[in-house]
């Protein structure tokens, strides 16, 4: 049984999300609700659950400030938010969880199962992706957070030579002759990469322009990594890349 507490700044908000789970989260035992972050963070210390369904903006102290006060957080979070979809890439970025308020039951069960499989505290660095995403603001650390078998990675941005999807993974590979297994499919990555110098030439296949060593001219043609790999290119994505290619800085060779 998952030991949990809710806080939430909206009593409404509370009372749905406590029915939802007493409905189709049975393995969820909601052991505190609060409706201000002050009582919350009492709460927490009191209660210490397993997982905290937690609003983002309250009055006076919202739930990155409740979370500053400990030095190790030492419970699941998913955060309950009415946040844009620009913030909803933000929250996809970090790999942390959220329902997207009004809360959709099946949203939850999957919020719930993934804390049944492993309950795991949020890194700091996944918050501060967050709040750096949120904020609009220029990143002091260019990492991307992946979920892999073992737990979450932290990777620089800027070591990722390519993407290729495996059904419902992802083969990431980083300079040093590494490759990493995520468990998302490529959309989902192509979302977290949105902003950065990557282009999806495949349906299999995103890179990194600034890892582009060589572009093969055919059909769709083929790409030569900094590794060394070849990455083909589609048909369809073919006039996209070539327009991101600036002219002449690439050896171009028919096929």
């Amino acid at each position: 049984m998952i030991r949990a507490v809710i806080i939430d700044d909206e009593m409404h908000c509370i009372k749905t999300l406590s029915l939802l789970l007493k409905e189709y989260c049975p393995g969820v035992q909601v052991v505190d609700k609060c409706d201000d972050s002050q009582t919350g963070l009492e709460s927490l210390r009191k209660h210490k659950p397993d997982l905290v369904f937690l609003d983002i903006e309250m009055p006076r102290m919202n739930g990155f400030e409740m979370l500053e006060q400990f030095s190790v957080i030492p419970f699941a979070v998913i955060f309950t938010t009415g946040y844009d979809q620009y913030a909803i890439k933000a929250f996809r970025f970090s790999a942390l969880d959220y329902l997207l308020k009004p809360v959709d039951h099946e949203e939850l069960k999957r919020a719930v199962e993934k804390v049944h499989q492993r309950i795991t505290p949020p890194l700091p660095q996944q918050l501060e992706i967050l709040l750096q995403k949120l904020n609009h603001q220029a990143p002091s650390i260019n990492k991307i957070a992946l979920p892999t078998m073992d737990g979450l990675q932290m990777v620089p941005v800027d070591s990722i030579i390519n993407c290729t999807s495996d059904r419902n993974y992802t083969y990431i590979f980083l300079k040093g002759n590494v490759k990493i297994v995520v468990s998302k499919i490529l959309k989902e990555i192509e979302e977290m990469l949105e902003g950065y110098s990557f282009i999806r030439v495949h349906h299999s296949h995103i890179v990194n322009l600034n890892e582009i060593t060589k572009y093969v001219k055919g059909e769709g043609g083929y790409l030569i990594m900094s590794d060394g790999s070849s990455v083909d290119v589609s048909r369809s994505r073919k006039e996209i890349l070539l327009q991101k290619l600036q002219p002449g800085k690439y050896n171009h060779t028919d096929s």
